[in-house]
């Protein structure tokens, strides 16, 4: 379990996103469009779907191809959000009497490039967390001073970790060669599984019977069924789990990654704004990092929170920090029984690291009562997430990712 940054103050309890409104989240651009070029930037509202759904509609609606289309960053569906995307040879004109459940086109300016993933500055949230405790507001204003003052825990969470809490584990186990276990855990653990079909798929195949386990599939887990196709048809467990979609393997190295950085997060909980020396300092306006020789002389940097400790995304090509930093996250890959070189794969596999700041800055900060329920707004930077500071205010019941549960 990771601990709280604000651990002395009481959660808020409460629960969110009952409706999309609930939950609002505006992206800040990194730069504006220019006013010309062979790109429309359309800044649209959408309500209940995704990033990648909304640009399936309107490829459809404009005759585009995805792939040509451009975003800075993925809406979650159970939200109103407010992005831009970018399509090549669009007129706005073409826009005017587009019909799209549940999107509103707000504005459209050419620009000269694609907008790529992580052009953004951040994102804006406005949040209502509905029946939460009483002195709710008060308790509030305190975790949010203090998230204001030290920094947000820069954690990834549960988000990262799929619908069985268990992507973290997929990964681990491709990592280390342990096609068996992932095999287990694609299909999943029957007793955390709530779809009838599926549950009776993965007891089928933890009975060892691979052709009632694929008939049982639900319609919708295409991927699954065609690797155990692959078992019945003699493939090995290697061969069946590397023909997986490379995507979404990538997803669960990636979360292997998250839950990785997300420990040593944990182990730094109680000086996440202190310089160590030996730290690898990250510089918040360009991205970069360097080494901490002097940890005193680069301190009021980060009490400015011009610099901040980092941690790695772990990958073949990771520098880690040095001193009892370093010693830190040499000990946590020694734990797992994973090296640097282990994230060397095959088949485009390989994930090659680098630095993500151990906290980041939490700023435009609001938090009001209306009726029952709070209301929070804040803004954070490209990369972070609102769940980390929604998990320090409400301070929920957790499962633990270190075990897939």
């Amino acid at each position: 379990m990771i601990p709280y940054l604000s651990a002395h103050f009481d959660g808020i309890g409460g629960h969110i996103k009952e409706v999309p409104e609930d939950f609002q989240v505006e992206e800040i651009p990194l730069y504006l469009p220019c006013g010309s070029g062979e790109h429309l930037y359309i800044e649209v509202e959408k309500r209940g779907m995704t990033t990648l759904d909304l640009m399936r509609r309107l490829a459809r609606a404009l005759n585009l191809k995805e792939r040509d289309m451009g975003y800075a960053g993925l809406k979650d569906a159970r939200a109103l959000t407010r992005q831009t995307l970018s399509l090549p040879g669009v007129r706005p004109e073409q826009l005017e009497g587009l019909e799209l459940p549940g999107t509103r086109i707000i504005s459209a300016q050419y620009h000269r490039n694609k907008l790529r993933p992580g052009h953004l500055t951040g994102n804006r949230f406005r949040i209502r967390i509905r029946q939460v405790e009483e002195q709710a507001l008060d308790r509030a204003r305190d975790i949010v001073d203090i998230l204001e003052q030290v920094g947000v825990p820069n954690l990834f969470g549960s988000q990262r970790y799929g619908l069985l809490n268990n992507s973290h584990l997929i990964g681990r186990a491709i990592l280390e060669g342990n096609f068996s276990e992932a095999l287990s855990q694609i299909i999943g653990d029957p007793t955390l599984i709530r779809d009838p079909r599926w549950r009776q798929a993965a007891e089928a195949y933890r009975a060892g019977n691979l052709a009632e386990a694929r008939t049982a599939l639900p319609p919708a887990m295409r991927d699954e069924r065609r690797l155990l196709d692959m078992l019945l048809q003699g493939h090995d467990e290697r061969a069946a789990v590397l023909a997986f979609p490379r995507r979404k393997l990538r997803l669960f190295l990636s979360a292997c990654q998250s839950w990785l950085f997300d420990r040593i997060v944990a182990m730094r909980m109680e000086s996440l704004e202190t310089l160590w020396p030996g730290d690898l300092a990250y510089i918040h306006g360009k991205g970069a990092c360097f080494l901490v020789e002097d940890a005193t002389t680069e301190q009021p940097r980060a009490d400015r929170f011009e610099i901040s400790p980092s941690g790695p995304l772990f990958g073949y090509k990771s520098t880690l920090a040095q001193g009892q930093a370093g010693v830190i996250e040499q000990a946590l890959l020694d734990h797992e029984g994973i090296s640097l070189e282990s994230f060397r794969l095959s088949k485009g596999l390989s994930m090659e690291g680098e630095r993500r700041p151990l906290r980041v800055p939490l700023t435009e900060t609001e938090v009001n009562a209306e009726g029952e329920d709070l209301i929070v707004s804040f803004a954070l930077p490209r990369g972070s997430y609102a769940t980390s500071v929604l998990r320090e205010i409400m301070k929920p019941v957790e499962a633990d990712p270190q075990n897939g549960v």
